[in-house]
Formats: C-alpha cells, sequence, structure tokens
C-alpha cells in the first residue's frame, strides 16, 4: 500500500470546488481512503505555501491538504485462489470449489467462465473484503444460502431466512414428480403442509395451469417469508398459519396434497453437519425417536377428509421408512401407494390415491 500527499487549491470563494476535486480522485483511488484537511498543511517543507494569495480572477484561495492512500489491489485469479484455500480448511474440495463459485458470482456477478475469463482482472479491495467476510462466516459453520439470503429452487430464486429450512435437490424432483402426474391438467386445488419458505407451493403454482394453491406454516416467521416469495416470483398461493398436529377441519377439498414435514430421528443427528444442525430450525427437521411417523399419521387422516375421490397425497420422507408410512396409508383407506426413489437411488418419496367412492 502507499500513501500520496496531494496539495490542491481550494476556491474558498466558489461552492463545491472542493467536492468535484474529491469526485475526481473518486475515480482512481478507493473513496474510502480519502482523507481532507482543510486546515494548514502539517508539514511546511514539502515546497507548497499556505498563506492566503491572490488566484484566478482575483478570487482568494487557499491550498487544500488531501491524503489518498493508494490500495494495492488482487487479480481475479488471486482472490479465487485465496477464496477456495480458506473455505477447502472446512469443506470438502468440490464442495469448496461449488461454494466459491456462488460466493463470486453473489459479489462481483462472474461465472465460472467469467472467473476463467476475467482472472488477470484487478479487484476492488471492497468486494475482496466483502469475499473474506463471507468466507470466514463459512468456516464459522453458517450456510451458504444464509449467508446469501437466498437459493434457487426449480429455476426460481427464494429468499431464505434462518427461521426457514433450506431446500434441497431432492425436494425439486418431488415438485417434478407432482407437475408430471398432472399431466397438464387446469384448475387443480393444491394443497402445501408446511411449506417453510414455500418453495414447493410457488414452483407448484408457476408450474400448473391455473391451480389454486393453499400452504400452511406453523411459523409466522417462515410464512412471512413465504409470502415475500410468492410477491416476488407472482405466484398466486394462500397462506395460512396452522399446525400439522392440530389441522381444523377442512373448508375446501383437493386433487392434491403434499408435505414435506420433518423426518430426521433425534438419534440421526450425530451424522449430520454442524452447519445444519447449529443453522437450521429444528422444528423443521426432527421427530422423536419413540415417534417418528407422528406427522405422516396427522396428515393421512386430514388427507383422508380433505382429499377428493381420486385426489393423490404425496409425501417426502425418511429413506428408513418408506414401507411403514405406505402400510400407514393403505391402513388409512389409500390405494397405489408407492415408494419412489430420488435421483440419487435412495427411497426419498411415497404417493397414494384416495380412493374413488
Amino acid at each position: 500500500m502507499c500513501k500520496i500527499n496531494i496539495y490542491a487549491l481550494h476556491y474558498s470563494y466558489v461552492e463545491g470546488f472542493n467536492g468535484g476535486f474529491l469526485h475526481l480522485f473518486n475515480e482512481i483511488f478507493h473513496p474510502d481512503t480519502i482523507n481532507v484537511n482543510n486546515s494548514t498543511p502539517p508539514c511546511r517543507t514539502v515546497g507548497a505555501t499556505e498563506h492566503r494569495r491572490t488566484g484566478l480572477h482575483g478570487l482568494g484561495n487557499l491550498l487544500t491538504f488531501v491524503t489518498l492512500k493508494k490500495i494495492d489491489t488482487m487479480t481475479t485469479n488471486q482472490l479465487f485462489r485465496e477464496l477456495k484455500s480458506r473455505i477447502e480448511a472446512c469443506y470438502e474440495r468440490h464442495e469448496a470449489d461449488a461454494i466459491a463459485l456462488m460466493v463470486m458470482e453473489e459479489v462481483l456477478h462472474y461465472s465460472r467462465v467469467d472467473v476463467l475469463l476475467r482472472g488477470d482482472v484487478e479487484q476492488d479491495e471492497v468486494f475482496a473484503n466483502r469475499i473474506r467476510h463471507m468466507a470466514q462466516r463459512l468456516c464459522d459453520g453458517e450456510p451458504i444460502q444464509y449467508i446469501l439470503g437466498h437459493t434457487t429452487f426449480h429455476g426460481h430464486s427464494f429468499r431464505l431466512t434462518p427461521a426457514t429450512l433450506i431446500p434441497r435437490p431432492e425436494t425439486e424432483h418431488l415438485v417434478d414428480i407432482i407437475v408430471d402426474d398432472a399431466g397438464g391438467e387446469a384448475d387443480l386445488r393444491v394443497l402445501d403442509i408446511g411449506t417453510g419458505s414455500g418453495c414447493i407451493a410457488i414452483s407448484i403454482a408457476l408450474a400448473l395451469k391455473w391451480p389454486e394453491v393453499t400452504a400452511i406454516d406453523i411459523s409466522e416467521a417462515a410464512l412471512k417469508v413465504a409470502q415475500e416469495n410468492a410477491m416476488q416470483l407472482g405466484a398466486q398461493v394462500d397462506f395460512r398459519l396452522a399446525d400439522i398436529l392440530s389441522l381444523a377441519p377442512p373448508q375446501d377439498a383437493y386433487h392434491i396434497i403434499v408435505s414435506n414435514p420433518p423426518y430426521v430421528c433425534q438419534s440421526e443427528s450425530a451424522e449430520m453437519e454442524r452447519h445444519v444442525l447449529e443453522h437450521e430450525p429444528a422444528s423443521a427437521l426432527f421427530v422423536p425417536d419413540a415417534d417418528p411417523l407422528i406427522f405422516y399419521r396427522a396428515i393421512a387422516a386430514f388427507a383422508q377428509v380433505a382429499l377428493l375421490p381420486g385426489g393423490h397425497l404425496y409425501f417426502e420422507i425418511n429413506r428408513r421408512f418408506g414401507t411403514e408410512i405406505c402400510h400407514l396409508l393403505l391402513n388409512r383407506g389409500f390405494e397405489a401407494a408407492e415408494v419412489i426413489n430420488d435421483p440419487f437411488g435412495a427411497p426419498r418419496y411415497v404417493k397414494a390415491r384416495k380412493k374413488q367412492k
């Protein structure tokens, strides 16, 4: 870092000259490093005179002392390598690479290709400091989605806060299954139980033809985020505050009910990553070991009344309990209950149909 002392004429009777002078140097130097001292320069041995003299057009003028610190910059390549090195101390290498690219896109609006093609471009220290701050938060265990404040789900950007569970890629496939099963049918009534950020309900509302979508959650904070997401994405969804375990008798009948309820057993938390345990809402994740199907039973009982004959119920599930959930639904009078694998080959979903009368 180098420090440059500059003396410039300040026309004390011409308003705005000093501001214009600073604007000129803002274009060259970092704006936070400009220091202006309109008093006498602190050093008299640099050849500048400080006393008043006759200036242009007879106006009095006074020398202004300006200190500018020119900031050493880093190239895109240097910044990206530093970022990856810091993240790799906390994440696996392949995951660190993906996260580093997300940070570069957020701060610099650079894609992976831009990072390569603009590797020699010098980056402002403001951007470098912001990237370093984000890297520190990552190493402190905060999920990248909460740091960015958003994530992509089913082709759309969703705002997130610590009040909402981070949507997983597996849940996107659940939306695909529902949309594919709908087969282009219009005017379907859909209920999403435990909506969180609204990602399932909003994605369905945007993908189906003129659906009527309702979504419920027990968290007011989560519903606020979901409502903001729906407004931002232009989706029509009716959000309601409700508890899955004490749902009131339905006022409407639905063609589709979908839920991704809490399903991780408390005992499984020992195998989970720190950033999930310390930052995502536990109420949206965990169920008691003694009753892992607590939410599925409540939803199945509600769906038996709330679904239209022939209507479909869709669940995301704990891979350990697919068979048990299918048996639960069959015993409740549903038919065609089946377990469906996610794109990674794990049993992740159950769907069933309410019998026709």
